[in-house]
């Protein structure tokens, strides 16, 4: 018995440094996730709402253009995204510290809900004046990101922002059952099926406006809309509504939705899908100058999986008809080895094949995008058969493995109807839980100016004493400033670039390194921990 008190002692003794015990890896973390949630919250957000990137000294901030202060962002990793990671945080800590900075961050997403149960891609605490100066001036100049050069006042399901506010609401309002989310939560259910066109699919923006037509051609933003996961996006909210609310009356809509993504696929030798449809005739449609009327190859991948995701939610093999065709049809576009070379930049994956990312639907000539002009005003975006010099912020061409996505359609194939549908919501009768975890760790592909992730150790040691890690901001952007009358302008100094000269408000990369808090990299490191959390839970 004495042995072992002296050992206890020695125990004791070595675990204590200065008559300080070393707090254990688990309460570290839990300190860190702690004082970095502080700081964001009480310090970067506004009234519970973010942007995506601070200067430290909050002079300034960046969403996907630069923001007031009184700004919230919506599309990801703005809002939204934050409250879903707080939800993930309570999750793995039980602490109800985490819970209180969701329920602040939905109070937020509240005041800002349009009447018809949407959201904008930001709105402004300063009230509706403010966000139509802000229209007027920054947004109206920035040159390549013509979504903003004209205010709306609707809500959007661009960019998955509307759709990331609306699961948040969910998963908040199924934690606890608390009735103050209901009635916002139905109202982003509302609009969803309000908006759906008979056919299935949803335009990009809602209530329907025909107020901006552009460059000769009529407002696109009533098109049915693929890009961006417009309607995948909105299946998916559905799906999670379904699920766990038990609403039989959106088995229906769901259908409907997965039904028009099988119709809107085109017809042979060009058998794929565009970004938008004219609803009339559901035929390929423009949206952008710079989104010409064109089957996407991109999109096209990206719906075969879709499809295949289809299928294994019904176990109805209609879903799967088109998917050779689809195949066949990316395949015919493979580029010439010497177009490869023109085009100047490798594939890191050795099976890819490089193909035009926008194909002419009537004959099938690639359509590439270029510009000319410095800015807004003088500037001009146009389409040839080149492509060499293309637009740098919009990429002309893609590479897309075709063995993955026929392996994927031939494994479907092989895979007993039973197995493939397993688990699906829509085909069992009990109640599915939500994931217990919004957010997951990104995996590091080695991309350029990718950062490989710090170990946990180091982002423990890495949070400034304020609370924040600081890290490279992505992008920034020229101050605004008044653009004088121009003549349309030929220049091609900024053919490839990301931002024009220097009345162009559009964002770009910095040369020089600049430091500041990006809540990109708050949900990436808090994530992480979070997983870490979870891992010695599971352990």
């Amino acid at each position: 018995m004495k042995k072992l008190t002296v050992l206890c002692l020695l125990l004791a003794t070595a675990a204590t440094v200065c008559g300080k015990t070393k707090p254990a890896p688990d309460q570290q973390i839990r300190e860190t996730m702690k004082k970095a949630t502080h700081y964001m919250m009480d310090v970067a957000s506004y009234n519970g709402g973010f942007v995506w990137s601070y200067l430290p000294d909050l002079s300034r901030q960046w969403g996907e253009m630069e923001a007031k202060r009184t700004m919230v962002w919506i599309q990801p990793p703005g809002t939204p995204a934050v409250g879903h990671l707080m939800l993930d945080a309570y999750h793995a800590t039980g602490d109800e510290y985490y819970y209180e900075c969701a329920q602040k961050i939905a109070a937020a997403l509240i005041w800002g809900q349009l009447p018809c149960g949407g959201w904008n891609y930001m709105f402004d605490f300063a009230g509706e004046n403010s966000t139509r100066e802000w229209y007027a001036t920054v947004g109206k100049s920035a040159w390549r990101l013509e979504e903003f050069q004209h205010y709306y006042g609707n809500a959007t399901f661009d960019d998955s922002g509307t759709m990331e506010a609306a699961k948040f609401l969910l998963r908040i309002y199924v934690e606890k059952y608390d009735p103050a989310y209901r009635q916002p939560l139905e109202k982003c259910i509302n609009l969803v099926l309000t908006s759906q066109y008979p056919i299935g699919g949803w335009p990009q923006r809602y209530p329907l406006m025909f107020d901006h037509p552009f460059m000769g051609l009529p407002d696109y933003s009533s098109f049915i809309t693929l890009n961006d996961d417009v309607i995948p996006e909105n299946i998916d909210f559905l799906i999670q509504c379904y699920q766990v609310l038990g609403m039989q009356n959106l088995k229906e809509p769901i259908i409907r939705a997965m039904n028009c993504v099988k119709v809107l696929q085109q017809g042979a030798p060009y058998a794929g899908w565009g970004d938008q449809y004219t609803v009339n005739d559901l035929k390929p449609a423009h949206a952008r100058s710079y989104e010409p009327r064109a089957i996407n190859t991109a999109t096209t991948g990206q719906m075969v999986r879709k499809l295949i995701e289809y299928y294994r939610l019904t176990g109805d093999t209609k879903y799967l008809l088109g998917i050779p065709a689809a195949i066949d049809f990316l395949e015919s576009m493979k580029l010439p080895q010497s177009e490869v070379e023109r085009w100047g930049r490798p594939s890191r994956d050795p099976d890819a094949i490089l193909v035009p990312r926008f194909i002419d639907p009537d004959d099938g000539k690639p359509l590439y995008v270029h510009r000319k002009g410095s800015n807004v005003v003088n500037g001009t975006y146009y389409t040839d058969q080149n492509i060499e010099n293309t637009i740098g912020h919009y990429s002309s061409a893609a590479y897309i493995n075709i063995k993955a996505l026929r392996k994927a359609y031939e494994d479907i194939l092989a895979m007993p109807r039973e197995e493939a549908t397993a688990g699906s919501p829509l085909l069992i009768t009990e109640a599915v839980a939500l994931d217990k975890y919004y957010h997951k760790p990104r995996a590091f592909r080695g991309y350029p100016g990718e950062q490989e992730p710090q170990g946990v150790e180091a982002l423990v040691s890495s949070l400034t004493s304020e609370g924040y890690w600081l890290s490279p901001i992505r992008q920034i952007s020229n101050p605004y400033k008044s653009i004088p009358q121009m003549e349309a302008s030929n220049e091609t100094k900024y053919m490839q670039t990301m931002c024009g000269d220097e009345y162009d408000t559009s964002p770009y990369t910095p040369e020089q390194e600049v430091l500041g808090i990006s809540t990109r990299t708050f949900l990436d490191n808090m994530t992480r921990l979070i997983a870490t959390l979870a891992s010695d839970e599971n352990r």
